[in-house]
């Protein structure tokens, strides 16, 4: 649904131009919830606001439903924002307008529609985001996640294929968010709507997104399914992010201080192996003890998972190994890689150390 290849972006500085994001490569699919996380100053603004060309590509292509638009002007560049609604972090709704006025508004613009269909897909929008006996109301009468929703409502006004989210819930405390959240996952499942998501929480990731892609410093140094990235994250920023959405952001730092005795491994189970009593029957089949040092339980979106480090020792600690494997956990060893865990920490033999 979406292709950028090879995109730069640079801006006019005080001493040259300055570079805003450098080679980017990402795909986002028909149907997909993506995400693109990157701290204060990555370039997630720019990068999105790229793709319905509010701001133009220094190099680089934008397609768009298969369709090149990078270079789109006109009726032609009008027709492609129809086709791609924008959600924003600060609502941006019409002080003067009722809800319903703000809903219609992009409607009224394109021309093309009856007052009473107008009214008609307005009622149907706020049906959708649960506001119907909100639509006399004006903006300044309603709460943030209120004036959210309408924002949503007005970005599907058009019925687009594609909606943007900069920063949709960064505004909002953690319940509305999460209401906020469960309303885009049920646009995107209901309409099929394709949904590309801009934040710095990893945990707006976690509970939403399909895929994501994290930026740092103008450039995806990282992307892949929530799942992996979440789990096994490769990068020292996607470690940062990581961490600051973890309710204990220390678990880590826990293993590392630990004595850890025997033979270290990380194990990650996801989806059914998360509810199973792998560990300990593997353990007693093999006559291993294992310690677990730190750890942490959860949800990515449905995918309940389960990761710990634990120390192995006794009889048959490699059959044991072998034996978790088997059973569809993925186990991390110093040996199988370069580093353990392969989070931006090193494995020696008694202990982890914290790069």
């Amino acid at each position: 649904m979406i292709r950028l290849e090879g995109i730069t972006k640079s801006f006019d500085g005080k001493d040259g131009p300055v570079s805003a994001l450098d080679g980017i490569d990402l795909s986002v699919a028909k149907g997909e919830i993506f995400g693109i996380i990157g701290s204060s100053g990555a370039g997630k603004s720019t990068l999105v606001r790229l793709i319905n060309l509010l701001e133009r590509p220094t190099g680089g292509d934008v397609f768009v439903g298969g369709e090149r638009v990078t270079d789109a002007k006109g009726e032609r560049l009008r027709n492609l924002r129809r086709s791609i609604g924008m959600v924003f972090q600060h609502f941006n709704l019409l002080s003067a307008r009722t809800v319903a006025g703000n809903v219609a508004y992009p409607l009224e613009l394109t021309g093309q529609y009856g007052k009473y269909e107008i009214a008609e897909r307005v009622s149907q929008l706020l049906a959708r985001v649960g506001l119907t006996e909100y639509a006399d109301k004006y903006p300044r009468q309603l709460s943030g996640g209120q004036k959210q929703r309408v924002g949503i409502a007005r970005a599907l006004a058009c019925e687009p294929q594609v909606v943007l989210c900069d920063e949709a819930t960064s505004a909002l405390d953690p319940q509305t968010t999460g209401s906020v959240l469960d309303l885009l996952r049920e646009i995107n499942r209901d309409l099929g709507v394709t949904i590309v998501l801009i934040t710095h929480e990893m945990d707006v990731i976690r509970r939403t997104c399909d895929r994501v892609a994290v930026l740092d410093r103008g450039t995806v140094v990282e992307q892949g399914t929530v799942v992996d990235v979440f789990l096994h994250p490769r990068h020292p920023a996607t470690l940062k992010l990581v961490r600051e959405a973890e309710p204990d952001g220390g678990w880590l730092e826990t293993a590392a201080a630990a004595d850890l005795g025997g033979r270290t491994a990380r194990l990650t189970f996801t989806g059914p192996t998360a509810h199973k009593p792998i560990l300990g029957r593997i353990a007693r089949e093999n006559l291993v003890d294992y310690g677990i040092l730190a750890g942490r339980v959860g949800h990515i979106r449905e995918t309940p998972y389960a990761q710990f480090i634990v120390s192995l020792s006794g009889r048959d600690v490699a059959g044991a190994i072998a034996g978790l494997r088997a059973s569809g956990v993925d186990v991390e060893l110093q040996r199988d890689a370069d580093e353990f865990p392969p989070v931006g920490m090193q494995l020696s033999e008694r202990a982890l150390h914290v790069v």
